[in-house]
């Protein structure tokens, strides 16, 4: 018995040598050694959004236009959708498989604080399920996306956002003030709307529960601020050279997506913006950030796991 006991001990010890040996050879981690990012390309063709009837005279409404743009140049096959110099107001933009959404210097996409332009839509808030208003420019499960130039992306962040009172000296918080919206019972925070306000005082109103109707939701809509920029699921991905700005909520945030470069962004929120994140890359892989500026006031990088 003795001997059996010996025997297995033995062969156990032995098996353990052979697993630290496999794991002694793995090389180590190094710099010289990283995944490869897939790379984006794209065909010359080039549509602006001019030709699908967008108007830059700083009031009419474009969503229409540039997402039918969006949509032709999928269809062909991809290239560029143009943005010319000016400014460009809008509602939420979906961009495709195989776009370059490209702004020129002196571009202006300006998202429309016209809260009724925005659907509300599921969404996932770090891991969980919830109702927030359709995100100013999104994409779901498409692949080889880009959003490029010189231009600038503006959320009209400061419609949505509730702001402190503490962050803010007298000169401001007066300012702020004047220009309508509500304040909370202790005078300490500033919000948009009423209805923005009593949201604020439910506790995770945002999130989907059998017991919650689309009539609650609709109730609720103003506090429901959405990202400026949400990629779900995507793949091959380049955001380079744009300013994206003013965001209701987070910056920029990649979900669930495989293979995402950006590269000389400016990510900028006042320092007073709440959750004005700069970049949130959650349960990505094979991302490279490099050459780009994060100012503002929240987490400039944050790195989730959903």
């Amino acid at each position: 018995m003795k001997k059996i006991v010996s025997t297995i001990f033995t062969l156990i010890f032995i098996a353990s040598l052979s697993v630290y040996a496999q794991k002694a050879k793995q090389p180590e981690y190094s710099w010289t050694n990283l995944p490869v990012i897939a790379k984006t390309s794209f065909k010359a063709d080039t549509i602006s959004i001019v030709k699908y009837g967008a108007k830059n005279d700083g009031f009419s409404l474009n969503t229409k236009a540039i997402n039918d743009a969006i949509i032709a140049c999928n269809k062909k096959g991809g290239g560029v959708v143009l943005v010319p110099k000016g400014m460009w107001i809008t509602g939420p933009i979906e961009l495709k498989s195989n776009v370059n959404l490209h702004l020129q210097k002196n571009a202006i996409l300006q998202f429309t604080r016209d809260f009724s332009q925005y659907p509300l839509v599921e969404s996932n808030w770090e891991g969980l399920p919830q109702m927030r208003n359709q995100s100013p420019l999104w994409a779901t499960n498409q692949t080889n996306i880009a959003v490029t130039g010189f231009g600038i992306i503006d959320g009209a962040g400061d419609a949505w956002r509730m702001v402190k009172k503490s962050k803010l000296n007298e000169t401001q918080w007066a300012a702020l003030v004047a220009t309508g919206g509500v304040l909370s019972d202790d005078k300490k925070t500033w919000y948009p709307s009423q209805q923005s306000l009593d949201a604020s005082k439910l506790k995770n109103p945002g999130e989907i529960t059998k017991d919650k109707t689309p009539e609650f939701f609709a109730s609720i809509k103003d506090f429901l601020r959405p990202n400026l920029l949400v990629f779900t699921s995507c793949k091959k991905i380049l955001l380079e050279g744009v300013t994206f700005q003013n965001s209701p909520a987070w910056n920029i945030h990649p979900l669930m997506c495989e293979d995402l470069t950006v590269r000389n962004v400016y990510a900028k929120n006042p320092w007073y913006a709440q959750n004005g994140d700069g970049i949130d890359l959650e349960s990505c892989k094979n991302v490279l950030i490099e050459g780009s500026t994060f100012d503002v006031g929240d987490d400039g990088i944050c790195i989730k796991s959903g």
